[in-house]
């Protein structure tokens, strides 16, 4: 069973949200919050395994209750919602860790996709989100032919990894992909960060599809 943390100063919304994530079952609604401070202290109460946070949020707000979080030994992952007109400070919650960025206008079938995929230990760039945020020039956001650079300090296996990082899969989904042992997929994870000078799997996954984007030959 998930365990999932709502964090949303709307209580229509929280509400909306606890109903489509309780209907699918195996993930449960174990706290809410009305704000980043109220977050961050739910999650030291109930333990869960994924946070549900919105940007906008009165007093402490979203992107300071992520980097709070996932500041702390054992975080849990956090998957930032945000409405179309983003917030452009959103960036520092991608350098902070999170494992996804969600509009809120997506369907209830996204939301629970989104929730088990991070909770594995995937990525989740909602397409829409991803193209503002090298729109707006985020400091990760690079010409095609310097990604393609990075990429290419690669060795075969890590430029394997980091393809499949791209798609969002978790270590452990890459593993059975690659018929790979879970310590050496985190291996191999490891350095393709290194090389590829991003701070973790959320950016290298933005990388990739920055790849994509300039319509690069791919990872």
């Amino acid at each position: 069973m998930t365990r999932v943390l709502i964090a949303d100063d709307d209580a229509l919304v929280r509400a909306g949200i606890r109903a489509i994530v309780e209907a699918a079952g195996d993930i449960t609604v174990v706290g809410e919050a009305r704000d980043g401070a109220e977050a961050v202290d739910e999650v030291h109460r109930c333990r869960p395994d994924v946070v549900l946070m919105d940007i906008e949020m009165p007093g402490c707000d979203g992107l300071t209750a992520t980097r709070r979080l996932l500041a702390q030994p054992d975080p849990p992952k956090v998957l930032v919602l945000t409405t179309f007109g983003m917030d452009e400070n959103i960036t520092d919650a991608l350098h902070a860790g999170a494992s996804g960025f969600l509009l809120k206008q997506l369907n209830p079938e996204q939301l629970i996709h989104a929730i088990c995929t991070v909770a594995a230990g995937g990525t989740v760039l909602s397409p829409t989100v991803t193209r503002q945020l090298l729109s707006r020039g985020a400091p990760l956001a690079r010409r095609a032919a310097e990604a393609r650079a990075l990429v290419d300090r690669l060795s075969e296996r890590e430029r394997q990894v980091f393809t499949l990082l791209g798609e969002g899969m978790s270590n452990a989904e890459i593993a059975g992909q690659l018929y790979m042992s879970m310590s050496t997929i985190k291996t191999y994870v490891s350095r393709a960060l290194t090389k590829l000078g991003v701070e973790n799997r959320t950016q290298a996954a933005l990388l990739a599809y920055e790849l994509r984007l300039h319509g690069a030959d791919g990872p």
